[in-house]
């Protein structure tokens, strides 16, 4: 077991906590009363984070008792109303997802509870999956009537195949952990009190092999496996901005604040 004990930051206001542990960076979002919901400043501190590491892996997790239930909708969404637009900027890849995806640092999420919108993105962003038996997973974003980011279109398929891709991002259902497992969604489902130190106990392992060699495995898999990020990235950005503007959009966001079915009319 890896001990956390180097170099903590003792800052408990702050929304992402890097803590270095050895050779690994231990991230964590740090808005449970939100259950760790993204506001603009969490991405920023979130792609800072991954930006700014020295270490040779990191593992990502969020502050129990949630990994990540996505964009805080009041913040980032404007609560659904028309008046209130998103941040408009010129389409490109959301720069936390950026970060995440051309960094050849090794990445491990330890999903701890709700993985759910950019939540569930977020961890797929990561290259190795480590769930706690209390994790759930949901690509919500057809709910809000919008499409999902680059992580969902870009990687879920080639992990649990295009049929059951098109399942849960079509439906927007939330699946238990060990559905997750059962699909290929993630490597390994353990107990809650496990998760944490088996998920540092790897990344240790991990960051104990020849960084430079790690680094140029990681190159290959991107350059192998996944789509160009930055293009798909305009895309959806794209995409988003006419999703945006619709009235289905305002509906998803406004009955998911009032707690009632939403009724969604094509336009």
């Amino acid at each position: 077991m890896v001990e956390r004990e180097v170099e903590m930051d003792t800052n408990n206001g702050a929304e992402v906590i890097v803590e270095r542990i050895g050779d690994v960076d231990l991230i964590t979002i740090n808005r449970p009363e939100m259950r760790n919901a993204l506001r603009y400043e969490t991405y920023d501190l979130l792609e800072a984070a991954v930006r700014n590491t020295t270490a040779r892996c990191m593992v990502i997790t969020g502050a129990d008792p949630a990994f990540c239930s996505g964009d805080d909708v009041r913040a980032v969404m404007g609560g659904g109303d028309a008046t209130k637009k998103p941040t408009t900027v010129k389409p490109r890849l959301t720069p936390a997802a950026d970060a995440l995806l051309h960094s050849n640092v090794p990445v491990i999420a330890a999903v701890n509870g709700a993985a759910v919108g950019w939540g569930m993105e977020l961890s797929m962003m990561a290259d190795i999956r480590v769930a706690s038996e209390r994790a759930k997973f949901g690509e919500l974003f057809v709910l809000r009537g919008l499409c999902t980011d680059v992580a969902g279109i870009g990687r879920l398929a080639s992990l649990v195949g295009r049929e059951v891709a098109a399942e849960l991002l079509f439906t927007g259902d939330v699946i238990d952990a060990a559905r997750a497992q059962e699909i290929g969604l993630v490597s390994r489902v353990v107990p809650h009190d496990e998760l944490l130190p088996t998920a540092l106990e790897l990344a240790a392992k991990i960051a104990a092999r020849p960084p430079l060699a790690v680094q140029k495995i990681k190159e290959g898999l991107r350059e192998a496996v996944d789509p160009n990020w930055t293009e798909l990235g305009v895309w959806v950005s794209t995409s988003l901005g006419e999703l945006f503007k619709t009235e289905d959009h305002r509906e998803g966001v406004k009955s998911f604040l009032e707690k009632r079915p939403a009724v969604y009319v094509g336009r």
